[in-house]
């Protein structure tokens, strides 16, 4: 398997020791040396150009920049990329927003929710909602709104006021269950295996 390398130098951070990072970013496999104070969502956006994930507050407050984190094996957790130092990521598999659609382009069922039911008005939060709202489906398939509310608490949005974002995990969760009764898989698909990539 090749790697790649997304370095393409962090100059509001140059000087600080670094060490070399690998990991698996929307099915790619990344090597990079990153200097140790680097935030993983610099890292996504700044280095490999993940700039869906988008930085927010900076202080791990509006979920934003919200990513899943898991390895190979297990799908990943919700994380805020803001309070995630890139060097803790190592040897993790990393899915952004970016990486959800399937390999011909369809939306992921929680991205296509959002716009469809209009989940969404400025579009900042919207990124860091989707993830969550992924994590949240995965461990409770059909949650009331109450519990979309409360999955969604670490996620601010300043626009919408919620209905429309309640709305459309709620409309994703019947559509993902849907998909388990018909075809007997896991409702979230697992994070893809690394391409091969040419440096």
């Amino acid at each position: 398997m090749s790697t790649t390398s997304g370095s393409t130098g962090s100059p509001h951070l140059s000087g600080s020791p670094s060490a070399r990072l690998s990991l698996t970013v929307d099915g790619v496999r990344y090597v990079d040396d990153v200097e140790a104070r680097t935030l993983l969502v610099h890292y996504l956006r700044d280095t490999i150009g993940k700039v869906g994930t988008v930085v927010g507050c900076d202080t791990s407050n509006c979920g934003s920049c919200t990513v899943l984190m898991g390895t190979a094996d297990e799908p990943g957790r919700s994380v805020k990329s803001c309070s995630v130092l890139a060097l803790q990521a190592e040897g993790t598999t990393v899915t952004t927003v970016e990486g959800l659609a399937g390999p011909d382009g369809t939306l992921h069922a929680v991205q296509r929710a959002f716009h469809e039911l209009h989940g969404l008005q400025c579009g900042f939060c919207t990124p860091g909602m989707i993830m969550s709202a992924i994590d949240l489906l995965r461990d409770n398939p059909d949650p009331t709104d109450d519990e979309v509310r409360d999955g969604l608490s670490g996620n601010l949005c300043r626009c919408t006021g919620y209905q429309n974002i309640v709305r459309a995990v709620r409309a994703a969760a019947a559509e993902l269950r849907a998909q388990v009764t018909a075809s007997g898989d896991d409702a979230v698909p697992a994070p893809r295996q690394p391409a091969e990539v040419s440096p």
